[in-house]
Formats: C-alpha cells, sequence, structure tokens
C-alpha cells in the first residue's frame, strides 16, 4: 500500500475568555486534504505564552521552542498555514523553515501574511474593506493570473472568480513573485518560483473545493509537490 501523504495544518490560538486559550484547525481545510487522499495532523505551539505579531514575528524569534516546532514539522510532507485574526511568531518561522528546506507550504490569507513577513515583507489594512470582507458570499471578485506563474500552470486559466473575507492585503512583496491581482489591484496570489511549492493565497479555496474545480486544483497539486 502506497504511503499517503502527511500535511501539517499549523494551529492557530482562540480565546473563549479571558484565562483560557483554545488551538483550533478549521474543518474545511483538514477535509479537503482528507478528500484529496492525504492525511492532516495539528502542528502545536509549544510555546505557553501567545506571541501575536504584526508584521515583525522577529522580535519573538528567540522565545520561540524551536526544536519541538520542527521535529513536529519533520513529520510532514507539506504545511498549511491557516487563515484567521491574528498570527503567531512560531507560524512565520515555520513559513520560513520550509521555504529555506524546500518543503512544500500553503498559506491561506492570514497564512499568506505569514509567508510574506517570513521573508521580510509587510502586510497593511486594505482602503475598502466592506468591499472585500465579505464572509457569506460564495464568490465576491474576479482575479487575473499572471500567465507566466506557477499559480497559472495550476490553474491554467487567466482569471478565475474568487471569494473574499479580509481587511488585508500585501504592502511590500520582498522576495516572492505576483501570482494574481484582484480586480482593485490587490495581490491575491504570491508564489516562490524557484521552490517545489510555496505559494500564499488571500482567498479561501477550502471554502469551494467541493463545488469549484479551480480551487481543488490547487489542493490536487499541492498533494502532488509533497510527494516529491
Amino acid at each position: 500500500m502506497a504511503k499517503k501523504i502527511i500535511i501539517g495544518i499549523v494551529g492557530k490560538h482562540t480565546k473563549i475568555i479571558k484565562k483560557r486559550t483554545n488551538t483550533y484547525i478549521r474543518d474545511e481545510i483538514k477535509q479537503a486534504i482528507f478528500d484529496n487522499g492525504g492525511i492532516a495532523i495539528g502542528i502545536l505551539s509549544p510555546n505557553e505564552e501567545l506571541m501575536f505579531y504584526r508584521n515583525d514575528w522577529k522580535i519573538f524569534e528567540n522565545d520561540l521552542i524551536k526544536q519541538n516546532i520542527l521535529d513536529q514539522i519533520d513529520l510532514c510532507d507539506g504545511i498549511i498555514l491557516q487563515g484567521g485574526i491574528t498570527n503567531e511568531a512560531f507560524e512565520a518561522f515555520i513559513a520560513k523553515y520550509c521555504y529555506e528546506k524546500d518543503i512544500p507550504c500553503l498559506g491561506i490569507c492570514a497564512g499568506q501574511n505569514c509567508i510574506v513577513n517570513a521573508l521580510n515583507g509587510t502586510v497593511k489594512t486594505i482602503d475598502n474593506p466592506e468591499k472585500h470582507f465579505r464572509p457569506d458570499d460564495d464568490y465576491v471578485h474576479e482575479i487575473t493570473i499572471d500567465k507566466n506563474s506557477k499559480f497559472f500552470d495550476i490553474i491554467k486559466k487567466e482569471k478565475i472568480m474568487v471569494n473574499s473575507r479580509h481587511k488585508n492585503t500585501i504592502d511590500n512583496i520582498a522576495n516572492l513573485n505576483k501570482a494574481a491581482l484582484c480586480v482593485d489591484s490587490y495581490i491575491d496570489v504570491v508564489e516562490a518560483k524557484n521552490k517545489k511549492f510555496y505559494i500564499g493565497l488571500r482567498f479561501h479555496p477550502e471554502s469551494l473545493y467541493k463545488i469549484d474545480n479551480n480551487m481543488n486544483k490547487i489542493f490536487r497539486f499541492f498533494l502532488e509537490q509533497c510527494k516529491k
């Protein structure tokens, strides 16, 4: 029997009440992995203290329990960084490690922020969040894909419709390439062309993969690269 691909989904922290914290993994993301033949497991912060950051995660780098993080990553063939309201320093540390070791990595929404920050880029608040934070809509706007990008090789279309539930965008792209822009010229997809799979998305394919083959192509291609 062929070995199944193991994908680590990086857990996100949330506080329900002031003194209690939970770590969550979105069901849509883990299900997209299982439905495409992989195995999903959680990657958890070994730090007891939450270290939330905006653009400069490195102020916490010395405090990270790095070896415990790396031991978890070594169990996996690929990594997914989830969306969410906040990011923690250990998420960007993981994104940087994946880049350096060429471990396939998919960053979704806030996960895209981690990928950008890990490579010295920055993120800012958009000018028109009322247009882009629409969590109840399956499709919100069109994106235009660069024909020379790895992302185009996955989708094989110049334009597709995507969902949108965010209030931030990339300010400085640093060491990544633009792969797709939305109608307001915000960067919706970034990638590292020299890696097997290192892509950050502003939209949420996990919410549409069951009804939209364009979205499922992303997960299928990601898993294929994780086999290599």
